[in-house]
């Protein structure tokens, strides 16, 4: 059975001063998501930054995990990539050091593909890898890719790779679109992005959720999924929904790193990579005051 369910963080990279990748920090924070109620982790995602980095940077950030004593059957990695070439490369490496699942972004710099390009593409890309033990799930993250999963070709997809692809993270918001694929490929594991689809995974079949905002909400997350009363759930799950509402109103990304910092009193969360910037000092500001109003221990 795929370990890969419930309340999944999309982790944060912390980086040194030279921007390269804090690896030792990278893996105290997945250690530290773990043990506050994540199931497991979304490595080099949208979250952490993971098409900022090159081939390299990405592949020793994927050695320093699995060589780290993580359980990696807890862990999907980003392997998208512009290039053909270095997503077969990255997916492979997922497969050989030992991940549970490849996260793969659809190709996202020439716009306007039809299905067949998509469906294309996915098949090379697995075709190149070799399908025997890999465990790949699909990216759908069309305002940041530009190029969409649509159903159609999710399902052409699943039907020539039933043992290959597992699921797909839906990060565009439409919980229409991920409970429509829930619904029509039984066994299919549909990860919408937000804390508030798990107030929805048992009426829509969600195997969970993959949230930016799980860096700081897992513990209540996981008690909104798993709480022992309902009374229990829907106060949990309501607290980490205002604690993302909060958030999401600034740049995901940097208010992710901002709140980071805020908690552990390190400033180095905040840096990011080019290009992505920094909360203002005013954003900053704000973001403090208002998450001193939810149930994170951050002082206005």
């Amino acid at each position: 059975m795929n370990s890969l369910k419930g309340v999944i963080a999309a982790a944060a990279t912390p980086l040194r001063e030279d921007l390269s990748v804090d690896l030792d920090g990278l893996v105290a924070h997945c250690r530290h998501l773990l043990s506050d109620g994540c199931d497991g982790i979304n490595l080099l995602g949208t979250t952490g930054e993971a098409t900022s980095f090159s081939r390299g940077q990405r592949l020793d950030t994927m050695r320093a995990i699995a060589s780290s004593g993580l359980p990696l059957s807890r862990f999907m990695v980003g392997t998208g990539a512009a290039a053909l070439e270095d997503a077969v490369a990255l997916t492979g490496a997922a497969r050989e050091l030992g991940f549970a699942g490849a996260l793969l972004l659809p190709p996202f710099y020439y716009k306007g593909l039809d299905d067949d390009a998509v469906v294309g593409y996915v098949s090379a890309v697995i075709k190149r890898v070799g399908a025997e033990g890999l465990s790949l799930y699909l990216y759908h993250f069309p305002a940041n890719s530009g190029v969409p999963f649509t159903p159609k070709a999710v399902k052409r997809l699943r039907d020539a790779f039933p043992d290959t692809l597992l699921g797909l993270k839906d990060s565009s918001g439409d919980l229409q679109y991920s409970a429509q694929l829930a619904r029509d490929l039984p066994g299919f594991d549909v990860f919408p992005s937000a804390e508030s689809a798990i107030g929805k995974a048992a009426e829509f079949g969600f195997a969970g959720c993959i949230s930016a905002t799980a860096n700081v909400t897992a513990p209540y997350a996981q008690t909104a999924l798993s709480g022992k009363t309902p009374q229990e759930r829907a106060s949990a799950l309501e607290q980490a929904v205002h604690i993302r509402s909060e958030i999401a109103k600034f740049p995901l990304v940097s208010a992710v790193k901002a709140t980071l910092a805020l908690l552990s009193k390190r400033t180095d969360w905040r840096r990011l990579m080019p290009p992505l910037t920094e909360l203002t000092a005013s954003q900053s500001a704000s973001l403090s005051s208002a998450l001193a109003g939810t149930a994170l221990s951050v002082p206005a």
